[in-house]
């Protein structure tokens, strides 16, 4: 038996290994986090004061829709999008165009929001 014949085999099985890692890590990010539902934040404003904000989500495929909910009643959401555990979503209100980007982990959404006189961080919680 010559080497490259025994060569081969373990060549062929590395080079496998390689393509279902690589399979695994691409397919790894499509996978959207599962946001669906209610969830709640106490959301910074003017003068520091945080106010009670709920957020109702709906992932369909890798968009992202619904509604956020505070004292000028619902706002819809636009520009929704959900890539592994990030999302990120628009809203538009009196005060203008603000951008939402949020990493997902269990039942937390840690957003960082701009688009105001400074950027504003906050924790959401899945309502139960």
């Amino acid at each position: 038996m010559s080497p490259a014949v025994c060569v081969l085999p373990f060549t062929m099985t590395k080079s496998t290994l390689l393509k279902v890692f690589v399979i695994l890590g691409l397919t790894a990010g499509l996978f959207a986090a599962d946001v669906t539902g209610k969830w709640t934040a106490q959301v910074p404003g003017q003068g520091g004061q945080a106010r009670e904000t709920t957020f109702t989500l709906r992932v369909d495929g890798d968009k992202l829709t619904g509604t956020m909910s505070g004292r000028q009643g619902d706002t819809p959401i636009a520009d929704g999008k959900v890539t592994g555990d990030k999302i990120s979503f628009t809203v538009e209100s009196q005060r203008g165009k603000r951008t939402y980007v949020g990493t997902v982990s269990g039942d937390e959404i840690k957003f960082k929001r701009e688009g105001g006189q400074q950027a504003q961080e906050f924790t959401a919680k899945r309502a139960k």
